[in-house]
């Protein structure tokens, strides 16, 4: 049986999660349980009319840094756009909420959710990246940076590569500011073809456990 989270601070232990992934429903949105989930290798996915899903899958995917791949093809187009961080959050996060996915039918990222977020964004935890041309913005992500890991949530674009640009900026800035990987969370074969692979839920939290020891500097983020 999933437990149902109380009013109290606390996640059952992700390893005792369910087959899907699934380690708790219930509880709340606000900054303190969000960013426990985060630091314990939780997130929260779920759909709206939903209760809160908090989420631990395995396998997880994983991007470490110096495994990214820069195809050539990608690197040519780095100079169509410009590249901001932290400019646009709440239009990134809403954006990515339009953002079609397939054949999924509306998205996870429920007005609660893009609320929530923009909580963690004012209290320098949530951050975006975005691609702009002639000022415009035509594609971007956002996630949360949690010790020496940025937990990558969505992206949308709106022009061909904008957000794989963004993407890759991002990757150069964490190693400049000495983060270790990008958790993906759920497996794709784009993010593969990127560099990322799949590792087991065990690794994963010891991964994360070692790389929150380093808490890093929130002002790197003001460019």
């Amino acid at each position: 049986m999933i437990p149902k989270l109380s009013y109290a601070l606390s996640f059952p232990n992700p390893a005792d999660a369910s087959p899907e992934g699934i380690v708790a429903y219930g509880g709340d949105l606000s900054p303190s349980r969000v960013m426990m989930a985060y630091r314990a290798g939780i997130f929260p996915w779920y759909s709206a009319g939903d209760p809160i899903l908090w989420w631990s899958p395995n396998p997880r995917l994983i991007l470490d840094l110096t495994d990214f791949k820069l195809h050539r093809s990608l690197r040519k187009k780095i100079s169509q756009f410009e590249i901001r961080f932290d400019t646009a959050f709440s239009q990134v996060i809403r954006e990515c909420a339009k953002a079609p996915r397939g054949n999924q039918k509306g998205s996870w990222i429920v007005p609660e959710m893009i609320e929530a977020y923009e909580v963690l964004h004012a209290l320098g935890h949530a951050h975006s990246v975005e691609a702009y041309q002639n000022d415009v913005l035509v594609g971007g992500l956002y996630g949360v940076s949690v010790g020496k890991v940025f937990c990558g949530e969505s992206m949308f674009a709106k022009v061909s590569d904008a957000s794989k640009v963004a993407f890759s900026i991002l990757v150069e800035k964490l190693k400049k500011w000495e983060y270790t990987f990008i958790d993906c969370q759920i497996p794709t074969q784009h993010l593969k073809s990127l560099g990322a692979r799949e590792v087991s839920r065990k690794y994963f939290l010891k991964r994360l456990s070692v790389d929150l020891c380093d808490n890093l500097s929130l002002n790197e983020w003001n460019l």
